[in-house]
């Protein structure tokens, strides 16, 4: 993989892409704080710690490392009720409403690890224009980090994965990307740049800027917008 590039460089010049499949919580909104005080509570509740590294994986696969298997189903129930319940604080990142928007339909879509009636409930909190395709860890066997998601967007807006671009904020979602075969670019911030493996990364959504033409899309980065 290439090494990871400051804003003021697009390793990406000169290439196109057929769609991009934007990952959502810590990419186009902020629910950390929302986040953090469902699984404060919900870890509280049944007496685990929960590490804080695991943003970006499905709740499935956290909460089957914490609890017996046969209380798995029960205890993914209770977070889900928690984190659907708070929807406070949940705020749209600089830079990605627009970059959404600038895209036409068929070219985006979300790839997300919440299940779809928390993806819909962070979605409408937030105000956030999403696109009409929306993958969520109920539409596919295996969540981030396996390339499931991915694949099924690509599969949904009828692209080759290998013309996709992935963007997101997590290791786990930049190694689903990956084994998807698309191109990915990492949104430092939950995770600092370093940790980040990427053909790109980026400060924010408000360094980008894509380009519609012809021949596919065009990556641009600029400076963020102060």
């Amino acid at each position: 993989m290439p090494h990871p590039s400051l804003p003021t460089e697009n390793v990406l010049q000169g290439r196109t892409f057929d769609a991009v499949l934007f990952d959502m919580d810590g990419t186009l909104i902020d629910s950390t704080p929302a986040v953090d005080r469902s699984w404060a509570t919900w870890a509280q509740e049944w007496g685990v710690a929960k590490d804080d590294t695991a943003h970006g994986r499905p709740a499935r696969d956290i909460i089957e490392e914490l609890v017996p298997a046969d209380r798995v189903d029960e205890a993914l129930a209770r977070v889900l009720a928690l984190e659907t319940a708070d929807t406070n604080d949940i705020t749209v990142l600089p830079g990605a409403a627009a970059l959404m928007s600038s895209l036409p339909e068929a070219r985006r879509a979300i790839v997300t690890s919440c299940a779809r009636p928390l993806a819909t409930a962070r979605l409408a909190a937030s105000a956030f224009p999403a696109p009409a395709v929306i993958v969520t860890i109920d539409d596919t066997p295996n969540g981030k980090p396996q390339p499931d998601p991915f694949l099924k967007g690509a599969a949904r807006l009828g692209v080759d994965p290998s013309r996709c671009l992935v963007i997101e904020d997590a290791p786990a979602g930049l190694q689903a990307g990956r084994a998807a075969g698309c191109t990915t670019i990492a949104v430092a911030g939950t995770y600092p740049a370093a940790e980040l493996d990427a053909d790109l990364v980026v400060l924010g959504l408000d360094s980008l800027r894509i380009e519609v033409t012809p021949d596919g899309l065009i990556v641009h980065v600029e400076s963020p917008k102060s």
